[in-house]
């Protein structure tokens, strides 16, 4: 079983890279800030926008970064395909998770997301109000594309022509269609059903292994494939995470999400899901 999420006693028995993701939806900037006023000693901070995502693509709301720009990313961090890397973030919210996708995307092999927010981890690790800066590397990722599903590939799910079942993290009233706050069409893809992220996280940690695993091995079967969706692709990657420390064996997320699929696709209304 893949374990994402690491401990406290875990990282101090290391000496990992840290990444620091700190953000904040509602306020641009936010998390830079925070990270300036005080990140564990050592830590690359990555923002969610600048660094996690393309901005500039029409493909959602947080689209897909592309290979050459993840690539330039941990080269510019110094990173290694081996290094053993731990992201952390505020505790249990998106960013960490996201980062934790790109790294697992692009061939990382040691990496782990803390449970921890950061105000619990700078009571027992060095902390530092310095820019970390690293020497580059010359790192080339080994691609697990697999990971990844384009929207062509989702509407071949939707249609029965490719297995996976879909997986709304979306909180239930955007699902149903109910109410829809941030897009131009409310629904959800057809054939998805859902699971709410913020069931995946308890006093600003996420839940432990046992927990996951019995909140969502009821899902699908274990070894079918998993989508995780949300609206723009950030709140799926704790879901996509979860799934993978739950048990999954082949979890894979659709990053242009709800945002991207309204562009071209119809939608499903459904009513009854609670």
């Amino acid at each position: 079983m893949v374990k994402v999420f690491i401990e406290l006693g875990e990282i101090l028995e290391n000496s990992p890279r840290f990444i620091d993701t700190r953000f904040d939806l509602g306020e641009k900037g936010a998390g830079r800030e925070m990270y300036n006023k005080g990140h564990i000693e050592g830590a690359l901070y990555w923002d969610l926008e600048d660094d996690l995502s393309d901005m500039g693509s029409q493909d959602g709301r947080h689209p897909m970064i592309s290979k050459e720009k993840m690539t330039r990313l941990v080269q510019q961090a110094g990173l290694k395909l081996d290094d053993y890397i731990v992201i952390y973030d505020q505790g249990a919210t998106p960013f960490a998770l996201r980062a934790y996708f790109l790294l697992e995307w692009a061939g990382f092999k040691h990496i782990h997301v803390s449970r921890s927010g950061y105000e619990e981890l700078k009571g027992k690790l060095p902390v530092s109000n310095m820019e970390s800066v690293l020497p580059h590397t010359s790192t080339i990722p080994e691609w697990n594309n697999d990971k990844l599903l384009t929207m062509a590939e989702v509407r071949k799910v939707v249609a029965q022509e490719k297995e996976g079942q879909l997986i709304d993290a979306r909180s239930n009233v955007r699902y149903k269609g109910e109410s829809e706050p941030i897009d131009s069409i409310a629904g959800h893809i057809p054939s998805a059903i859902n699971f709410d992220w913020e069931q995946l996280k308890k006093n600003g940690k996420f839940l432990e292994q046992k927990e996951l695993k019995e909140k969502l091995s009821q899902l699908a079967s274990i070894d079918k494939p998993v989508i995780a969706y949300c609206g723009s692709g950030v709140t799926a990657a704790p879901l996509y995470g979860c799934l993978k420390e739950a048990g999954y064996e082949n979890v894979q997320l659709y990053v242009g999400s709800y945002s991207d699929w309204i562009r071209e696709n119809e939608v499903e209304i459904d009513m009854t899901q609670a």
